[in-house]
């Protein structure tokens, strides 16, 4: 999968939900994380949707407790699943020797992307920009979660991610928190590629996501996909 427009994700730890996602999502994200047994789940998947697969650390706002080398081999091992399209990866773990994780993805035709969360605030003036840049030259796209506290937080971030979009850059923009929640409908418009959303309301991973239907119309009303 290539990202080279807006896909939206249904994020979800139970692929047995795929076929309620199937009318509004372009992909499943599977937090693997917040899986009972992830790896029997991907033998069992024989769904129509592909998966970017998640296994989220406790450090970054996860699930996952397992050490380094354990989590990113179950990665290893989702990304030779033929359904498995793309996974993602910490920025801070790709700085810290993840590099074998992105080979053996690419080896098997899989995209990465590299995510940032912040889940305490926006960073400040060039900052951002820095911090969005990273995640985009880490990985094939770049996704940056920031928290908003204010509307100008969520204008900087969707003019980072515009300024990104027109370098040729991939990237995956949003502001959690209620602040920062238009910004899962909008981001599109500037150039952000992915686009997360729950099929169940209730069962959220970010803070501030619409639930998938909602999401998919109302991106689909700006003209977003």
């Amino acid at each position: 999968m290539e990202f080279d427009a807006f896909r939206l994700a249904a994020a979800t730890a139970e692929l047995s939900e795929e076929p309620a996602a199937r009318e509004h999502a372009d992909l499943v994200e599977f937090r693997m994380d917040l899986a009972a047994d992830p790896l029997a789940a991907l033998d069992d998947y024989d769904g129509e949707l592909p998966l970017l697969c998640t296994n989220r650390p406790d450090w970054e706002g996860g699930d996952c407790e397992a050490d380094e080398a354990d989590r990113l081999g179950t990665l290893e091992s989702a990304v030779e699943h033929p359904a498995v399209e793309a996974i993602d990866v910490e920025v801070a773990a790709i700085a810290d020797g993840a590099q074998a994780t992105l080979d053996h993805a690419h080896d098997h035709g899989a995209t990465v992307v590299a995510s940032v969360h912040d889940f305490e605030s926006t960073p400040p003036g060039d900052d951002l920009a820095e911090l969005v840049a990273r995640a985009a030259a880490a990985g094939d796209v770049g996704k940056v979660a920031v928290t908003a506290e204010d509307r100008g937080d969520v204008l900087r971030l969707l003019s980072v991610t515009d300024a990104l979009d027109r370098q040729g850059e991939r990237v995956a923009t949003m502001a959690m928190g209620e602040a920062g929640r238009h910004s899962r409908v909008v981001a599109p418009l500037y150039g952000s590629r992915i686009g997360y959303a729950p099929v169940d309301p209730a069962e959220a991973t970010a803070p501030g996501q619409y639930d998938l239907a909602t999401l998919d119309r109302l991106v689909a009303d700006l003209g977003g996909r």
